[in-house]
């Protein structure tokens, strides 16, 4: 595996190293965090709590929890919402909890942040019994990064977050936008997994399942067939036929590739939509359109297509204001009435305020 370290003075250590399993992973990072000339702390008793980042949580988990026995059998129960992410999540968390059995260790969750969003928004046109009894639902994922960047623009703006309304455009090689109403997640893109929504690098985005059922029928394609389908060969990279890298798919379009400038129309479509539809979620007080992520954080081009045509909402890019990648700023003109930011994820800040939070709650 890859061990990339980078103590934040500038320099970082890179390199390709036998890591057979977690347990061997977490003891290389805590050598590294307590190294005696590139470390950042002196020893591990400097360390006063963990926090896990953990995809799934289900209905029962709805916010940042201590990972107490129970929270972690609550966890392995969601193994057949996320069999891919939580299994592997569990034993990062046994792995660290060896290492530092004595301090709380937090369970902070992609979904939560989404808990807020009501039953009419989370619930599927299929028979109620599928969610009663197998839990068919929208879900939504990326709430961390909804999260931390809804609370942020409402710090650069100066408004209160319980009176804040934006729309959050996560948009990374994996896309999901929210709708944030006075804090709190009441809609997102993303549903019972990670495919639907808007076309994403290579997740096919929002297919009606009849044209798939009539793939299985008329070609006899298996699930794992459908799977690779629409997760691995679809979205930007099966419209374009170029690749699942937005930066490739520009430089293709801008010498004339025809399919490739059809992947970018697809894509700033289906955005406008959900901002559109989001917008009115709100009852028109809107305050922000906020562009996060790598996409979002750096295609210029992107997001000033997208913003086409948001005027009618009250919001308006301004073409030199826009013409920044990865920098925390308002791109939107002084007249208009929605403000447009760009506002880098971090993620990692915000795991590491909920678990202060939590850990000082249980202290």
């Amino acid at each position: 595996g890859i061990f990339n370290y980078e103590p934040g003075n500038g320099e970082s250590t890179k390199k390709v190293l036998d890591i057979p399993n977690h347990n061997s992973g977490i003891h290389m990072v805590l050598e590294a965090l307590t190294n005696k000339e590139t470390g950042v702390i002196e020893n591990l008793n400097e360390i006063n709590a963990v926090g896990h980042r953990i995809v799934h949580g289900g209905e029962k988990i709805q916010r940042s929890v201590l990972l107490t026995p129970d929270m972690i059998k609550d966890i392995e129960a969601c193994i057949p919402l996320a069999p891919l992410h939580n299994p592997a999540n569990l034993m990062g968390i046994e792995a660290v909890k060896a290492e530092l059995p004595n301090v709380p260790h937090v369970g902070v969750f992609d979904t939560a942040f989404h808990a807020t969003i009501p039953e009419q928004a989370f619930i599927y046109g299929l028979d109620y019994e599928y969610y009663e009894k197998h839990g068919i639902r929208r879900f939504g994922f990326h709430g961390t990064s909804h999260q931390y960047v809804s609370m942020r623009a409402a710090e650069i703006l100066g408004v209160p977050q319980d009176e804040f309304n934006c729309i959050t455009c996560h948009m990374g090689n994996g896309v999901s936008f929210s709708a944030v109403k006075n804090g709190q997640s009441i809609d997102t893109s993303l549903g019972f997994g990670t495919m639907c929504g808007i076309p994403m690098g290579t997740r096919a985005g929002d297919v009606d399942p009849a044209a798939i059922l009539h793939l299985i029928d008329n070609l006899g394609l298996s699930t794992a067939q459908v799977h690779d389908l629409i997760y691995k060969n679809g979205g930007l990279k099966g419209i374009s036929g170029v690749s699942s890298d937005m930066r490739d798919i520009e430089k293709a379009a801008a010498e004339g590739n025809k399919r490739a400038q059809l992947a970018l129309d697809v894509f700033a479509h289906a955005a406008r939509k959900f901002i559109g539809a989001y917008a009115t979620e709100m009852g028109g007080k809107l305050n922000a359109i906020i562009f996060t992520a790598g996409i979002g954080e750096n295609a210029i081009s992107l997001r000033e297509s997208i913003c086409e045509g948001l005027e009618i909402l009250g919001a308006k890019i301004d073409s030199a204001r826009n013409d920044v990648r990865g920098k925390e700023t308002i791109v939107s003109t002084d007249d208009s009435r929605v403000k447009i930011l760009v506002v880098p994820t971090n993620e990692e800040l915000m795991i590491a305020l909920d678990t202060q939070k939590i850990a000082l709650e249980n202290a």
